[in-house]
């Protein structure tokens, strides 16, 4: 078979992929923040950053993860692209959306904490891989780490472990120690996910 009658491999998605992937990526994230908040757990990234802030403001969590991702948009759209920028946009919006709603979906009666840290943690990574995976992040650190991936070849998931732990720890001042160890365990849970599923040149999307 000449080069020219070779099927060529696929090496981008549709809008509509793109639209279901992120929708499911967006509501596994949902309902693995959904688990730490019913626990009381911190967690790295904007996120992170939102569910600290609802213990000083009275806004809900997902007002507050939309608020805070938005000066990470100009970094997107400037260094990542308007797929990028657009695709991030959406899956920030769904997940602000999502996750102050799912109470009216179901109600948990009691969850295992230590379940809730590796399940949710779990989720969520497995959410942001899929986003990665679609040219699309949780906005915040997901823009800065998949930059520093993109332009410097550092791995994606252990940069943004690296600051989610940090992040974290300033939950010391907010949590008590157990909540603290559990909310680290998710975010390892969590970037383990991104960092052994995302390699730089595994996955080629245009």
């Amino acid at each position: 078979m000449s080069p020219q009658n070779e099927i060529q491999p696929k090496t981008y998605h549709s809008i509509r992929e793109d639209i279901l992937a992120l929708t499911i990526a967006s509501l596994f994230v949902s309902l693995g923040i959904y688990f730490f908040k019913y626990c009381g757990f911190l967690t790295g990234g904007t996120a992170g950053v939102a569910l600290m802030l609802q213990h000083i403001v009275s806004l809900s969590f997902g007002q507050l993860f939309f608020l805070v991702n938005l000066p990470f948009y100009y970094l997107a759209w400037t260094r990542m692209g308007k797929r990028f920028t657009l695709n991030t946009f959406v899956s920030v919006t769904i997940v602000s959306f999502c996750t102050d709603n799912l109470h009216y979906v179901f109600e948990l009666q009691t969850l295992n904490p230590y379940f809730a840290a590796i399940a949710g943690g779990l989720l969520i990574g497995m959410g942001i891989l899929i986003m990665f995976r679609h040219v699309s992040s949780l906005g915040g650190l997901g823009v800065l780490s998949k930059y520093v991936q993109d332009r410097f070849g550092f791995n994606a998931g252990k940069f943004q472990m690296s600051i989610d732990v940090c992040i974290v720890a300033l939950g010391f001042f907010l949590v008590t120690f157990d909540l603290l160890l559990l909310s680290i365990v998710g975010a390892v849970s969590m970037n383990i996910v991104v960092a052994f599923g995302h390699k730089p040149g595994r996955y080629h999307i245009g």
